[in-house]
């Protein structure tokens, strides 16, 4: 059963100011978390709310899994050493 990704407004703006190559990477990733959201290599973060991050390269993906919904909430896709800031 196939999981619907949905990308936050400010995590996709965040992702097309990115180069294209990091770009390509990126999308590669959240199509593959629609087969599987918790694919080997994903964290969960120890934090109050349920959220789950994947690397992809020196870039984080932070995003939650609605299992109810059959969906997988985009919050925020930044650099590693900027993106634990704005959580």
């Amino acid at each position: 059963m196939a999981y619907s990704v949905i990308i936050k407004p400010s995590a996709n703006k965040a992702l097309l100011k990115l180069p294209r190559n990091i770009q390509t990477r990126i999308v590669n990733v959240l199509q593959q978390l629609a087969d599987n959201p918790r694919p080997p290599g994903v964290l969960k973060l120890q934090s109050s709310f349920d959220l789950y991050r994947i690397r992809v390269g020196d870039y984080r993906i932070v995003y939650s899994i609605e299992d109810q919904q059959i969906q997988v909430l985009v919050a925020t896709i930044g650099h590693r050493k900027d993106i634990y800031d704005s959580l």
